[in-house]
């Protein structure tokens, strides 16, 4: 090589550096790379969403509405699987132990990821070391609600018919231990009466049972009896929650009813594996913010009293532990203990 040449080359490798130098800063102000996992660039393929009850219900219609939003935003399909059974557990442990690579989702609630911690000695997962928050998702309160055929217009009437037939009326929970399993205990309680609960795996076949009168009473989310109030089918009597409902705004709360202090409820979150990548957990939370957070969202569900909650992942397992506090006491006091 030349001496001009040389000069040459040492120039041209001067002024290389000096545009990377000069451009650093800009690629350090952009936007931060796309997460990725071992195959490449996340997502790739499609990704699932688990839901622990059968198709119809209140989780269902919102996982759905959910997944419809996400898909587009991560570029990916977004499968729902309904996997219900065992209090959620069949759902859960799926879910727990799936790969942590961005590619399930689990629709968590105030049952799978804090009371089955009260109710069961062991459980094949551990919410806290197998699960990991993504978002709050949405939180509603539920309606007591009757078949036509019982004779009671108020809370107070259903109280006096049952204290009169002890054990002869029966409400429909959507499993053992579920919220609405644990708000009929609640009232039995307060109200020093004697119900019997019968489970069942969703809350679209224990409105079944009730609609076909094979049980008299349900505590459900508003969200999926509100049709049924409407059309006639179904006499709701109060709501579970401190105030009472925007959509139902007719119907006392169970604490106004005679009950001071009662109050229960249900909340849902989106979980992941524990161990997903923290870049994916926060993209997964920023689209699932913005969806939660559209007009059409909000009118939709928000108009039927399941009040859209979106918030940091932490958010999460704070209130997972609440909960845990909250209900614990009523679990013990009422010895409900639940075997696999």
């Amino acid at each position: 090589m030349t001496i001009r040449s040389r000069r040459r080359a040492l120039l041209a490798a001067a002024a290389g550096t000096a545009l990377a130098a000069a451009t650093a800063p800009a690629r350090a102000q952009g936007t931060s790379p796309a997460p990725t996992d071992a195959g490449g660039p996340w997502p790739n393929r499609p990704i699932r969403l688990i839901v622990p009850y059968a198709p119809g219900g209140a989780t269902d219609q919102l996982a759905r509405a959910l997944g419809e939003r996400l898909s587009p935003a991560l570029g990916q399909p977004v499968v729902i699987e309904n996997r219900p059974g065992g209090n959620t557990i069949v759902g859960a442990s799926a879910a727990a132990k799936a790969a942590p690579d961005g590619y399930t989702l689990f629709m968590g609630s105030s049952a799978s990821l804090a009371l089955n911690r009260l109710l069961y000695e062991k459980l094949p997962y551990d919410p806290r070391r197998d699960l990991v928050g993504v978002s709050m998702l949405a939180r509603t309160a539920l309606v007591m609600v009757v078949h036509p055929s019982v004779a009671a217009k108020s809370v107070a009437e259903f109280v006096a018919l049952a204290r009169a037939q002890p054990s002869a009326y029966a409400y429909a929970s959507v499993g053992n231990g579920n919220p609405l399993h644990l708000a009929g205990e609640l009232l039995d309680a307060q109200a020093g009466i004697q119900t019997t609960h019968v489970p069942f795996n969703g809350s679209a076949p224990a409105l079944t049972a009730l609609l076909g009168g094979h049980v008299q009473l349900m505590y459900d989310a508003i969200l999926t009896a509100t049709p049924h109030i409407r059309a006639g089918r179904l006499r709701a009597l109060a709501v579970t929650g401190a105030t009472r409902a925007p959509s139902l705004p007719e119907l006392p709360t169970i604490a106004e009813s005679g009950y001071p202090g009662y109050e229960a409820g249900i909340w849902f979150a989106l979980v992941a594996p524990r161990g997903t990548p923290e870049a994916i957990v926060q993209r997964l939370n920023t689209e699932t913010v913005k969806a939660l957070r559209q007009p059409e969202m909000k009118n939709r569900f928000e108009s039927q009293a399941l009040e859209l909650v979106p918030g940091a992942p932490e958010d999460v397992q704070r209130l997972a532990d609440q909960e845990v506090a909250r209900w614990g006491r009523v679990i013990r006091d009422r010895n409900i203990r639940l075997e696999l």
